[in-house]
């Protein structure tokens, strides 16, 4: 009776919590999971008129068990009152909250890799729903229970999300006095650079085609600027606060591609595919962003402070990624915003100082960074004559996306890409103060998605068209950019807490690598001369190693591997000193005498004239002159006759390179292979000295033998 009791009890205290819908932790470290993909949130905000919600997506057993009896239902949490509520939905958590909907089955089970769509639609006007006709913002969580194979019942997936309640249905929408101004940033920059090379003069060679599949019909990058073309001509309000955030490496290269361009491969460059939709994807932007606001990027969105950390106590990296604003206006006819940048990351004293030599007046940067914390308002930098314009933390968390994996492994959540712009709506919208009782709001909001957001194209359209619905329901009110920028700073601070962010910077061997070319690249320039004829500057010549460098640094590799980010500037610093080089003899080179000197074949296939000096290795049995500078003129190439000495007689070898005076290579090494029958001056005196040796010691040797024999002679005697 006892093993009966006992048995009896541990199935009630499965069953129950099962039955009753309450939250069940996973049953073990490592326990089966259930993947939720939602692909339907319909309505993404509740109005008056709504009288339905509807949940659609997929359940996927990404476990190694099968799953029995997996079943789903909706939930909601209480409203929303402080920013730790909607964090706790942003980090993936998954609440205690009120079932909308009791549990429906998914499948009878699901094995291994498995998936079973998911379909709820809930009734806004029931009992249930009551909580929902107060007006505010509040965590929906889309939760799936199921029985793992040799475990009990556990919660095995869940979706948190922020759901945005105008008013109750049925009920009128309530006015919303003090609505803060909104000013939206719309970025458009690529997942990674993808030059490969750009050398003066030459075409341009991409790593891969993959740009020309974000600019096409179905890439990320023609959906952000479709979506925006869509939303835009129908909200006059939506039209003035949006402003385009462009970055000008993407655009020149979409530029130079749409001229024809090619792509490296393994088996050598081809032709790439995209010159097209290159041409179609800037006519749109250009159409989209005329008479319309821009900001600039930094070049390549470079981490601004990585490059003071390339060249240190010099500020030309940062003016070049602070300068891109006359790429932007050539390219699209518009002008951006005078001295505005929006960097990743927050500034660094350094980095502020060399942007204000650079002309940048206003950087757009992370309100969470300032101090004192400017409630919408411009912050004047203690120190510097910078202004820093706060974005707002909280939105730009939301519209990152909760985490894939949680920390805790009793919590299982998702990030949605589907859905991917509810929760930054959700954040909006509590930051606009919706349902809020006595909370501070803030006077103007600054949002700004993830640089690089990623979400299917109906995305980004969904997105537009609910904030131009917050618009128009007077949640916010729209102020362009140069409005708010027009007015005076807050308050005046500081940025930043005085300490590199290592966590999210640029890694530091990739920091090491792009300073080493780029002092390559300094000896090269301090190399050059400017030829007569061609009147090419030197600097103009290593010019695409500088960008090279910028590429390097953006932000778009961290999280990738180190040593893809400087793959262009190798490729752009070989591609110059590649031209000038030794040629390879073809035949073996005979030295008519111990002091004949060495021909060697230079040629210049630059625009410019170059200083170098030659450089021999493995060179046993020849001994060179004292290395002198000698000049190549620009685009030419002769023999140049090397003075050199054999040591020996006989057949060897040798390898020929250049070097700049700053001792940075050219080409590559050129072997020779010689021959020599006559001895230098050493290889004489070595001979002559060996000549003598042998003599004194073979008459030492006839000496001592003479004296040995008369003295036999005598004791004979």
């Amino acid at each position: 009776m006892k093993r009966f009791a006992a048995a009896f009890l541990s199935v009630l205290f499965l069953a129950v919590p099962a039955l009753t819908g309450a939250p069940v932790a996973l049953a073990a470290e490592g326990a089966a999971r259930l993947r939720v993909d939602l692909t339907e949130l319909s309505p993404r905000v509740i109005t008056g008129t709504t009288t339905t919600l509807t949940v659609a997506g997929t359940v996927t057993n990404t476990g190694d068990r099968k799953v029995t009896r997996p079943q789903v239902r909706l939930q909601v949490g209480e409203r929303a009152t402080g920013e730790r509520g909607i964090g706790d939905v942003l980090s993936g958590a998954v609440l205690r909250d009120n079932p909308l909907t009791d549990f429906t089955p998914v499948a009878d089970a699901l094995a291994p890799g498995q998936s079973a769509p998911l379909n709820i639609t809930v009734n806004l006007t029931g009992t249930r729903a009551a909580q929902l006709n107060r007006a505010g913002v509040y965590p929906l969580l889309v939760n799936v229970n199921g029985t793992p194979e040799f475990g009990g019942p556990a919660r095995l997936g869940a979706v948190s999300l922020l759901l945005p309640v105008l008013a109750g249905p049925g009920r009128a929408a309530g006015s919303h006095p003090g609505a803060p101004s909104m000013t939206l940033l719309w970025p458009l920059t690529s997942n990674v650079p993808h030059v490969y090379a750009a050398p003066y003069g030459s075409p341009l060679v991409l790593a891969d085609d993959r740009l020309a599949a974000e600019i096409g019909p179905d890439g990320r990058l023609n959906a952000l600027v479709t979506a925006a073309a869509t939303a835009l001509p129908g909200n006059p309000g939506l039209a003035k606060s949006m402003c385009f955030a462009l970055d000008p490496d993407l655009l020149a290269t979409v530029a130079a591609m749409s001229r024809g361009y090619l792509v490296h491969t393994d088996a050598g460059n081809v032709d790439g595919k995209g010159a097209d939709v290159a041409k179609t994807w800037l006519s749109a932007l250009r159409s989209l962003a005329g008479g319309r606001c821009v900001v600039a990027l930094p070049f390549a969105d470079a981490d601004l402070d990585a490059l003071t950390r390339i060249r240190p106590g010099d500020a030309g990296l940062v003016t070049r990624a602070a300068s891109g604003a006359a790429i932007i206006q050539q390219l699209t006819g518009v002008t951006p915003q005078t001295g505005v940048l929006w960097p990743a990351g927050t500034p660094s004293a350094s980095v502020l100082s060399a942007l204000a030599e650079a002309g940048v007046r206003t950087v757009l940067t992370d309100a969470g960074k300032l101090a004192p914390a400017a409630a919408g308002g411009g912050v004047t930098v203690q120190g510097s004559t910078v202004r820093v314009q706060p974005t707002d933390s909280l939105i730009a968390a939301a519209m990152a996306g909760v985490p894939t994996v949680p920390d805790s492994v009793t919590v299982p959540a998702t990030t949605e890409a589907a859905v991917a712009s509810q929760n930054g709506l959700g954040a909006l919208a509590f930051r606009a103060g919706l349902g809020q009782t006595g909370g501070q709001r803030p006077d103007h909001l600054l949002v700004a998605p993830p640089r690089r957001w990623d979400a299917p194209a109906e995305e980004f359209t969904t997105y537009l068209r609910q904030v131009g619905g917050f618009l128009e329901a007077g949640l916010v009110t729209a102020t362009g950019l140069p409005s708010l920028l027009a007015d005076d700073p807050a308050a005046s601070g500081a940025v930043g807490d005085g300490a590199p962010d290592t966590a999210a910077g640029i890694d530091a061997g990739v920091v090491s690598a792009l300073s080493d070319i780029e002092d390559q690249a300094t000896g090269l320039a301090a190399a050059m001369q400017i030829d007569p004829t061609k009147r090419v500057k030197p600097d103009d010549v290593v010019e695409p190693v500088r960008l090279a460098e910028l590429r390097g640094a953006s932000t778009a590799w961290r999280g990738l591997p180190a040593g893809a980010a400087t793959t262009n500037a190798q490729a752009e610093l070989a591609a110059i000193s590649g031209r000038v080089s030794v040629t390879q003899p073809k035949q073996t080179i005979a030295l008519a005498s111990g002091n004949s000197p060495l021909p060697v074949y230079v040629s210049n296939d630059l625009p410019v004239g170059i200083n170098a000096r030659f450089k021999l290795d493995n060179n046993t049995g020849l001994r060179p002159a004292d290395a002198q500078d000698r000049f190549f003129p620009a685009s030419g190439g002769k023999n140049y006759f090397l003075p050199v000495e054999a040591l020996r007689a006989g057949r060897f070898s040798v390898d020929v390179s250049l070097r700049t005076p700053a001792g940075t290579p050219l080409g590559s090494s050129a072997r020779f292979e010689l021959t020599s029958t006559e001895y230098g001056a050493i290889t004489i005196i070595a001979t002559v000295a060996a000549g003598v040796a042998l003599l004194l010691l073979a008459s030492r040797r006839i000496y001592r033998r003479v004296k040995d024999a008369r003295a036999g002679r005598d004791v004979v005697d």
